[in-house]
Parts: structure tokens; C-alpha cells; sequence
């Protein structure tokens, strides 16, 4: 049965190089599924999960912050400006990131940036997701 390659990167490092089933990424319009024979695709993608299915049914999660996907029959490359495994993140610190996100969302202080208060909750929100947390 054809499988997929899956790479994600960050500028730092090769997060993720694992053989996949299948792929399902945050794009900027929701999430989207990447199957073996996948006609050529690149899109953006948003904070959120990724999920690599392996064929055995293993999952792995991975929390990406925004960046790119490219697909194509046999493989998937994620060119993410963030990326953490789920064994990698620690929870206490996203649920405390989450919370101030909130807190700032909530009390709106005079020139809090919306839009970097919002991202900041997405990408602690994807955090905890990733890490099974919520």
C-alpha cells in the first residue's frame, strides 16, 4: 500500500521525518487531509496540529505556529516558522501562555495588538492540543 513521506522543518531543525498514511494540517481555511496520491498542492497553513497516521493506527502530533505545506503523490513537506512534537512541550508553560493570551483578550489594555494577542492564544491553544492536554 503507498505510504507518504512527511518531513516538517523549521529554520532550526528537521522536526519530524516519519512515513505516514496519511497527513492532516491546519490550512488557513480549516484543516486538510493528505493522502498517498495527493495531486501537487502548496498552501499556507495557521497555528494548529498536525497529525501524521501511521499505518499501524499510531498518531503523531506535532504543533506548528503557521508556515507552509507542499504535497504531492508521495510525499508532504511542512516548512513551519514553529514546530514541536507532543513529548516535547510543556504543558504548564502553554497553559500559562494560554491564560495570559486570555487575560489580555479579556481586560483589552490601552494599545494591546489584537491580532499578536490572538496568534498568542492560537499557537498556546495548538500547544496543549499537540500535548493531549485539552
Amino acid at each position: 500500500m503507498a505510504s507518504l513521506n512527511l518531513e516538517i522543518i523549521t529554520p532550526e531543525r528537521v522536526v519530524l521525518q516519519a512515513e505516514a498514511a496519511s497527513v492532516i494540517a491546519p490550512g488557513i481555511q480549516g484543516y486538510l487531509g493528505v493522502l498517498p496520491e495527493h495531486a501537487p498542492l502548496i498552501t499556507p497553513l495557521q497555528a494548529g496540529v498536525v497529525t501524521c497516521r501511521r499505518r499501524e493506527r499510531a498518531e503523531e502530533r506535532v504543533a506548528v505556529s503557521g508556515g507552509f505545506l507542499e504535497a504531492g503523490p508521495d510525499q508532504v513537506i511542512i516548512l513551519a516558522d514553529t514546530a514541536e512534537r507532543s513529548e516535547e512541550i510543556d504543558v504548564e508553560w502553554a497553559r500559562q501562555a494560554r491564560e495570559r493570551a486570555e487575560r489580555r483578550l479579556r481586560e483589552r489594555p490601552p494599545g494591546l495588538d489584537v491580532a499578536r494577542a490572538e496568534a498568542a492564544l492560537r499557537r498556546a491553544v495548538a500547544r496543549l492540543k499537540a500535548a493531549g492536554a485539552i
